[in-house]
């Protein structure tokens, strides 16, 4: 009977590893994955390509403020680029981007998307974290 108990036990705790190996990954698959709800916001880059003076901040501010989902907007006439946030479930940044184009005359204009590298750059702890590093894994993993 004693015999039978450490195999019943042993087969427990394997099944165990085995069900906790299969179901972590999924769990952080699950938890890490992008979502978009309400409370989503993006940014996004305009770069205007010309000088600007301020009365064209002050009209390019106006005219994304405008934009349906466009919550916060920055114009640098020094650096002559439009950020802005937006909600993703209302607009998207490639239609703003196109239509500002086409409205203000700003044919060259571009909007700026950062490649994945630039983007694990820009967030300094994400490069370094445990759990970004994990994430990673398992994106390269499924």
């Amino acid at each position: 009977m004693k015999k039978r108990t450490w195999k019943k036990i042993a087969l427990t705790a394997a099944a165990v590893v085995v069900l906790g190996i299969v179901v972590l990954p999924l769990h952080i698959w699950w938890v890490m994955r992008p979502r978009i709800d309400a409370k989503t916001r993006i940014m996004a880059r305009i770069d205007l390509n010309k000088p600007i003076q301020k009365t064209d901040a002050d009209r390019i501010t106006a005219w994304l403020y405008q934009q349906k989902g466009v919550e916060h907007v920055l114009v640098s006439k020094q650096s002559d680029m439009a950020i802005f946030t937006y909600s993703p479930l209302k607009n998207n940044a490639n239609t703003i981007a196109q239509e500002f184009r086409q409205d203000l005359a700003y044919d060259r204009a571009v909007r700026i998307v950062p490649s994945e590298d630039e983007m694990a750059m820009g967030c300094p702890v994400a490069g370094a974290s445990f759990a970004y590093k994990v994430y990673k894994f398992m994106n390269h993993i499924f």
